[in-house]
């Protein structure tokens, strides 16, 4: 047992996990998410029959996310680069910024308490929800992509947000191209290719923020070597990469299918779901 969990109760994680991760990797080639707003919620839930604490459980979820991301979002991008549907323009544009947002993001994830990390989640994906739901054509910041600073602002704040929030960076690069009048379906495949900017470097940022939490609290296995290296659950990451990475080409085939209104819908619905899940957390018990 782990921290008073029985064998079937760790069991039924194991089992939770796998599929977490085969849908985290669907919807990575869905919607070019990197699968982290699934993942984080099943995450939380996970960590906390493990005994996990409270002040440390979401930053545990948000690197674990990240690490589990990485092959998730090579394998959608991979997908999406084979249909044609990745601006290599844009993704050059941004590898600095992003990471530069990325290092902020793990410098201030090893300070920041737990609630911030609700609270980041419980915003932006709930803006980002109303935007995809009630979309209208006349919802444009431009005809055309910002160039110089604003362009390296967008990529600063996707690579900051992106880290605190635990997810690829899809979710934000998606509505700041359609924003710029670009298609979904660009701004999907596109996207899947700044999750793994931001996941690599962001997983490596949430090992170093979480060294100290094994020590601080030696009676948690969850959080122990071999278990856990920082702020990244090994065993989490190890029973959901290969369902993740199995589903990806799975996720791209439908996104291709369905209209440019179904994949908003679809998004802007999954993100609610999302959002929702976070308010409760956030209630007074």
């Amino acid at each position: 047992m782990i921290a008073g969990i029985t064998t079937i109760q760790l069991v039924e994680i194991a089992i939770l996990l796998i599929a977490a991760g085969g849908l985290a990797g669907f919807l990575a080639g869905v919607f070019g998410i990197g699968g982290g707003a699934i993942l984080v919620p099943v995450l939380y839930e996970s960590f906390r029959l493990a005994g996990v604490p409270l002040d440390v459980r979401m930053p545990l979820c948000v690197g674990t996310s990240l690490a589990i991301i990485i092959p998730t979002s090579i394998s959608s991008y991979r997908a999406h680069q084979a249909r044609g549907s990745v601006d290599p323009q844009i993704l050059r544009k941004w590898i600095v910024p992003i990471i530069i947002g990325v290092i902020a993001g793990a410098v201030i994830a090893r300070f920041a308490p737990e609630r911030l990390f609700k609270i980041v989640f419980v915003i932006i994906s709930g803006l980002a929800s109303l935007r995809l739901l009630f979309n209208r054509d006349t919802w444009k910041l431009g005809d055309e992509m910002p160039q110089g600073f604003g362009m390296k602002l967008y990529g600063t704040f996707i690579g900051l947000i992106s880290t605190l929030m635990g997810v690829g960076g899809g979710l934000f690069a998606n509505l700041v191209m359609t924003f710029y009048g670009r298609p979904i379906h660009q701004a999907v495949g596109t996207s899947s290719g700044l999750a793994v900017l931001i996941s690599i470097p962001g997983a490596l940022g949430y090992i170093y923020a979480g060294w100290p939490a094994a020590m601080r609290y030696p009676e948690v296995a969850a959080l122990q070597w071999p278990l856990t290296l920082g702020y990244v659950s090994l065993i989490g990451a190890a029973l959901m990469i290969p369902a993740g990475t199995l589903f990806a080409p799975l996720g791209v085939k439908l996104a291709h299918r369905l209209t440019k209104r179904q994949l908003e819908v679809a998004f802007g619905l999954f993100m609610m779901s999302v959002c929702i899940r976070f308010i409760v957390s956030l209630l007074p018990a």
